[in-house]
């Protein structure tokens, strides 16, 4: 498979003191050309077709100084790439919050991947957190949703699931629960090795390390967010496993500048 990567949008929240060495944070997508088509992994915060009813919260804009920019969505960001947006016949979501899920409705033909646990979450919203993270008016147009469950495949010690069919295993969903219920990595075999797509599953590329740590602020986020902190933390230990382990596989998480332009290069 060949995949492309490209940021749907740039932000720069408030108090980036706490965030360490790259107060920028990005929207990580990725365009995997396959067999089935064109799959788009991700599609950051807005969307190009109704960019005023689908807006996010006024808060989660004043916190994360983002505005709009028709040239940040990931429709945009598809067709810099060399495709157009009715290109994309699938894309798949590691989860549903607002700025991973943002610009579904700029693929209103695609089919929509994603862990039936973060489905039924999106849609049920029994926390604040969720009412916050979870915004309606992406789904508005009811689109064509195709959910997953893990089915007892697994990948280096993972469980998994083929996303797409079950004669394509170079490109799964891995779960990997704690930020949201449904939380999962995308991992896509490439010519060079795996690609593994981690969300929100570690916000900092020194979590990664033998470290194990985000700046203050990154990791204070991702504990106040997190639907299950134990979790989350543990899912990280098993990535900071994986990436020892494993040398065919590249690992990048959502909103890292530093990653992406590692990935772009």
């Amino acid at each position: 498979m060949i995949a492309k990567h490209f940021n749907a949008v740039s932000m720069c929240p408030w108090g980036a003191f706490a965030l360490g060495d790259s107060p920028e944070l990005v929207c990580h997508c990725m365009v995997v050309e396959t067999k089935h088509g064109l799959v788009l992994v991700d599609c950051g915060l807005w969307a190009d077709a109704d960019a005023e009813r689908a807006r996010p919260p006024r808060p989660f804009l004043a916190l994360t100084r983002c505005a709009f920019d028709h040239d940040a969505t990931a429709a945009r960001g598809v067709e810099r790439l060399g495709y157009r947006a009715s290109d994309v016949r699938h894309v798949v979501c590691t989860h549903l919050d607002l700025d991973h899920a943002g610009g579904i409705s700029d693929f209103p033909d695609a089919e929509i991947h994603v862990m039936e646990d973060e489905r039924a979450a999106a849609i049920a919203r029994r926390t604040a957190n969720e009412r916050r993270r979870y915004v309606r008016a992406h789904f508005a147009h009811e689109p064509k949703w195709r959910t997953h469950e893990a089915n007892g495949e697994t990948w280096k010690g993972f469980s998994a699931v083929r996303a797409l069919a079950a004669d394509e295993p170079d490109l799964l969903l891995v779960p990997l629960p704690g930020h949201t219920r449904g939380h999962a990595a995308v991992a896509v075999r490439t010519a060079a090795g795996w690609l593994l797509h981690c969300g929100d599953a570690y916000f900092h590329h020194e979590e990664m390390t033998s470290h194990a740590r985000a700046p203050f602020g990154l990791e204070l986020f991702q504990r106040t967010m997190a639907v299950d902190d134990d979790q989350r933390r543990q899912n990280q230990r098993r990535l900071r496993e994986l990436k020892a382990g494993h040398g065919d596989v590249r690992l990048f998480c959502a909103h890292s500048k530093r990653e992406l332009e590692g990935d772009m290069t």
